[in-house]
């Protein structure tokens, strides 16, 4: 079966990834891969996985090494704010979003860990993060505006990834009959 829409009803949970349907035109989220960290009754909470700035870890004054990491805009809600996540199940206070996979956690000993020489493969950096009231993830799903699919916890971790490359490859991942919406261009009118 062919597909050109999201489903409607999907019933995400944490740990799903959602992928912007393709001809979504928003610096956010057009072409995104938004991997959900929280979800209940009031609301959900994600990072954006494949919306980079061009920006060295450094520049952020958080206290680590010069290291070389890619840092990520995880949404757009409280843009001053960094998050994190990362595989490191020891750290005090962070929540496992999958099976390997943790949010956030005592910020200090990761940084002790990064500045010890911890792999960036092992953690990734955001700054802001996407909210949804009460509802309103559910709305957009109804409204078809987002794929909902699980990814690995290597595809999770990747920081070597490409914008739209990322959400293309993810795409093609859900299976036969996806694979066409991967190369729809953004406006339809080119098709």
């Amino acid at each position: 079966m062919i597909r050109f829409t999201p489903t409607e009803n999907s019933q995400p949970k944490v740990g799903d990834i959602l992928l912007s349907e393709p001809f979504l035109n928003d610096p956010y989220f057009g072409r995104k891969a938004v991997l959900i960290c929280e979800y209940n009754d009031d609301g959900a909470f994600g990072l954006v996985l494949n919306n980079f700035v061009e920006i060295n870890a450094g520049e952020l004054h958080l206290g680590l090494s010069e290291i070389s990491t890619r840092i990520s805009i995880g949404g757009p809600v409280n843009s001053s704010s960094l998050y994190f996540i990362h595989i490191c199940g020891d750290l005090e206070g962070a929540v496992e979003i999958i099976d390997g996979v943790f949010l956030g956690g005592d910020f200090d000993s990761l940084k002790e860990k990064i500045n010890n020489g911890l792999s960036s493969d092992n953690y990734r950096l955001f700054i802001g993060y996407s909210g949804w009231d009460k509802d309103q993830l559910m709305d957009e799903i109804k409204t078809r505006s987002w794929f909902v699919t699980q990814i690995s916890a290597s595809k999770i971790m990747s920081s070597n990834t490409d914008n739209e490359k990322y959400w293309q490859e993810l795409i093609k991942g859900m299976g036969k009959g996806y694979e066409h919406i991967a190369d729809a261009p953004i406006d339809p009118s080119l098709n």
